[in-house]
């Protein structure tokens, strides 16, 4: 009797450990072998939540000969151990580098939970965003992350990233080559796009969004993210065609049409109102419902209603500084 106890507890945790990683209804999260030695596990498209246990974006792995790196490993110290865990599916090799694309915390957090196992691990941002999470901005995400979701004990101290890199820096690690873009303002003033050579894949972060919507801060620019998209649509600046396009949030995809055009369109609707509300004398919020029929495509994404009247607004305000 108790050999089949036993035998059956085994079997529960040989099954518990080939299970992904399981958020109630949202389903099942692994990571997929996206392009060559990229694996992407792709988030829930949804705002951070209770549910979503303050996980919602894109961790990526890049199998090199002799270890793994990581890009954006996650949003807080619990989920970050989840992503551990999932990360040594894939192999068990080490982690031997990460990397965060800009200050959010949703992004960045589980750090902490990959240098715990990994103390020397290097840790590649942008100068600027370490001295932007060292300043406040970690803690401003902190708040707003332990609000929404409850779930970021652990968190703290902060797994600072460790190594400052600058836009068109080249990083080489274990022989896979890292090439950073920075731009002034998009998504936030932090941002930083890797493109990874070996595999033609690039990670463009939170300048480019599907499905969900988040907020523009302060240190964004509406304007600027779309010309940074149309960069790299248009291939200039030293962008090319890639293989594999890799958001912040929501799937990836080989074709820019399925990944760039839905969020580029959307933010040339927002500033389209934008401009006529300002040329016609009246506030963003009166031309709200005409710019809502145009984002009818829009209406299932996650936020939208929270969102767009907020992205309507800053676009507005942009507009009329360009003009002044």
């Amino acid at each position: 009797m108790k050999k089949a106890v036993l035998l059956t507890s085994a079997a529960m945790i040989f099954s518990l450990s080939l299970s992904a990683l399981t958020l109630g209804k949202l389903g099942d999260f692994k990571f997929e072998k996206a392009n060559d030695n990229v694996y992407i596990m792709h988030g829930p498209e949804k705002e951070p939540s209770k549910e979503n246990e303050g996980f919602m974006n894109n961790p990526a792995i890049i199998e090199s000969k002799n270890g793994l790196i990581i890009i954006d490993p996650g949003g807080n110290y619990n989920v970050g151990k989840k992503i551990l865990a999932e990360v040594e599916k894939v192999s068990k090799k080490p982690v031997i580098a990460i990397f965060n694309t800009h200050k959010h915390g949703d992004h960045w957090f589980a750090n902490k939970s990959f240098q715990e196992k990994y103390p020397n691990v290097p840790i590649y941002a942008l100068n600027y965003m370490i001295e932007q999470v060292k300043d406040n901005s970690a803690e401003t995400w902190y708040g707003i992350l332990d609000r929404m979701t409850g779930n970021l004990n652990g968190t703290k101290p902060f797994a600072f990233p460790t190594k400052g890199i600058e836009s068109k820096q080249t990083v080489v690690v274990d022989g896979q080559t890292f090439i950073m873009r920075h731009y002034a303002r998009g998504h936030t003033d932090t941002d930083m796009l890797i493109e990874h050579t070996n595999s033609n894949t690039l990670f463009i972060g939170d300048n480019l969004i599907i499905n969900r919507f988040g907020a523009f801060d302060e240190s964004s620019s509406i304007h600027e993210n779309i010309t940074l998209l149309e960069k790299i649509k248009k291939q200039e600046d030293g962008f090319k065609k890639y293989k594999l396009y890799v958001p912040g949030h929501g799937p990836s995809s080989g074709s820019t049409e399925k990944t760039i055009d839905p969020f580029l369109n959307y933010m040339k609707i927002i500033v389209a109102g934008a401009q006529k509300a300002y040329k016609d004398g009246i506030e963003s919020y009166e031309i709200k419902p005409e710019v809502d029929k145009q984002l009818k495509n829009y209406h299932s994404w996650d936020a939208y209603e929270g969102q767009m009247g907020k992205h309507l607004m800053k676009a507005y305000e942009e507009v009329e500084a360009l003009d002044l």
